[in-house]
Formats: structure tokens, sequence, C-alpha cells
């Protein structure tokens, strides 16, 4: 008999593109997903995916069913919630999905601040995916950049600074802002392309080469690599290792993420994920004392 987990494995495995990534993102192994995979095959008849060279590629019939999968995990889902919100009468445990530095720099301090009668909360990591991507994976509300379509709603949080980062004693660490221009004729640590510090940068610089570039697996690493003097990290992280934040000028505006706050307007406690998306962005801009749009 076909199992709904199953298809979660199909739809993260096709989103991915690879096995290892989407073993990656459900925590299983990749020899693990592979068995499952061909299970759900022989379950439904059809092959799902092509396999060939070392590659796996969704086949003709998995391009056809893919929607329909999704749609039986989003009624499942919604299904689940429902119960678990009537039996309860409220709305008693909530995830967060968001990138990684958001999780780690605004969502978990936020959460430190709940009251007791609040929705016992967790987190999922996020970093690559859509709003719509980090919903399906179960979580009641998701922490991005990225605008979301109907039947999910949304509401802006707050707009946060991408920042240069330089030790005290380099020449620019007297400065508030650089200009982008400038800034591209030094070396760089960035983000890999996934995070959105690295996104906002690559999407303003108009085809301009970097001089050159260190890419580090996440904003600490970054922010270390430029207290070493390895070169100016880019990120949205709190400072660290006693690094100097410098805005970066792109003339009458600075370099900068909107954080945005997305949900299922179907859910079932659609009007609490409201007031708690709320709460959460002005928690963000009392923090950072940022606008929110």
């Amino acid at each position: 008999m076909m199992e709904l987990r199953h298809i979660q494995y199909f739809v993260a495995t096709a989103e991915a593109g690879t096995v290892s990534g989407a073993a990656l993102r459900l925590h299983l192994t990749q020899p693990g997903l592979s068995r499952q995979l061909r299970q759900l095959e022989r379950d439904l008849g059809v092959p799902l995916f092509d396999r060939s060279a070392g590659r796996l590629e969704l086949s003709a019939t998995g391009r056809s069913l893919l929607p329909q999968a999704r749609d039986l995990l989003q009624r499942a889902d919604a299904l689940r919630l429902a119960a678990s919100f009537h039996a309860a009468g409220r709305l008693e445990r909530l995830t967060i999905g968001a990138p990684t530095v958001t999780l780690t720099d605004v969502v978990a301090p936020f959460i430190a601040t709940l009251a007791p009668d609040d929705p016992t909360t967790d987190v999922l990591g996020a970093d690559g995916l859509s709003p719509a991507q980090t919903l399906r994976l179960g979580a009641d509300l998701a922490v991005g950049t990225v605008a979301a379509a109907a039947p999910f709603h949304e509401i802006p949080l707050a707009v946060l600074p991408v920042w240069a980062y330089v030790p005290a004693g380099h020449p620019w660490s007297g400065r508030r802002a650089v200009p982008l221009s400038e800034l591209l004729g030094e070396p760089l640590i960035l983000l890999p392309p996934t995070f959105t510090a690295r996104q906002a940068l690559d999407a303003t610089r108009d085809d301009i080469p970097y001089r050159s570039v260190i890419e580090a697996a996440n904003g600490t690493v970054a922010q270390a690599l430029a207290a070493a003097g390895r070169g100016i990290a880019i990120a949205s992280d709190d400072p660290r290792f006693g690094l100097v934040p410098l805005a970066v000028d792109l003339g009458g505006r600075h370099l900068s993420i909107r954080l945005r706050a997305v949900w299922d307007s179907r859910h079932p406690a659609a009007p609490t994920l409201d007031r708690f998306a709320a709460r959460l962005g002005r928690f963000i801009r009392d923090r950072y004392d940022a606008p929110a749009t």
C-alpha cells in the first residue's frame, strides 16, 4: 500500500534535483532514500524517475504526477493541522521555517520572549527553499525574502541591511558605508549562492566581475575569515570577532534584504499565524531599529 511518507520523499527529491540533496533535507541516508523511491514506484506501478549514467531525472510520468503529489501532501497536512487544532481548541505547537542565519539571529531570540501560553515553537532550516517549499516540509510559518502567491498569505517583517565586515584596523573601519563599485574591487568573502545576502549582492552588481572571492560555508565562518585578514565578509549576520559593519552604498539606498512571513491562508489557525507573524515583525524591527518596508 502506498505510504504518505513516500510521496513526501518523491516531492522532496523532485524539488532538490538530486537524491543526495533530498536525503540531506530529509535527514535520511542516500541509499535509504533511493530504496524508498523505488518502493513507491513499485506501489504505483510506474517509473517516476529516469536513471541513466548515474543521474536521476523525473520521467514524463513523474512530471505529470508531481502536481497531484504536492496537492496530496498539502491536503494531508491540512487534515493533520485541523485535527490538532480542533482537538486542543488552539494551536499548541508552531514551526517556523527560515534560513539558518535568520533562525540564529532573529527567530531564536524571538522564541526566548514567548509567554507560557504561547504555542510551543520549533524551527525548520530552509536554506535555499521558497516559502511554499518550506511550508510543504512541515513549517506553519515561513520566513524568507521570496514573495508568495495565493493561496499563501504574507506580511512584511523588516528590511535588514547586508553588511560589509572589516577588521577594526582596516583602512575603511572609520567609515559608515562603502560604494558598491569600490567594494567589488576588493577581495571578498561570500556565502553560497543559496544565502539571501549573497543573492542580494549578486542581483545588484550588474555583471561587474568580482576581483577575487573566497566562499565560506556560513556567515560566522565568513566573519572569522575577515577577522583573519582574508578579505571583506558580506553577510547579514550579527557582528562577531570585533568586526566593523559597513553599509553597502548602492547610490541612494543601501544593500538590504526584505524579510517577509508567509503562511497558508487555508491553515486552520490562520488568524493565530497572522498575529504571531505580526509579533515577530515588531520584535525584529525593535531589535534592529529597522523599517517594515
